[in-house]
């Protein structure tokens, strides 16, 4: 029998990826600290949720959705 072979992942195929960490390598970067933006970046919303009050959240929300729908919310009396 033959034996199977087996398949790379495709980063491996992609020229962007490998000249991307060929950089990071060269210049002393490492992926650790790209992962600690991105760390920033899942909190970000939640936090400025949280600092939000429920007047602000309403604004947002009735803004949003004019914008998506095209017709204006109604406000409330």
């Amino acid at each position: 029998m033959e034996k199977k072979k087996q398949r790379k992942k495709k980063a491996d195929y992609d020229f962007a990826v490998t000249a991307f960490r060929v950089v990071q390598e060269a210049t002393g970067q490492s992926t650790q600290q790209s992962e600690a933006g991105r760390l920033g970046g899942l909190k970000g919303g939640k936090a400025r949720a949280a600092k939000l009050t429920p007047e602000r959240r309403r604004e947002i929300a009735r803004n949003a959705a004019q914008k998506r729908w095209g017709k204006p919310a109604p406000h409330p009396q």
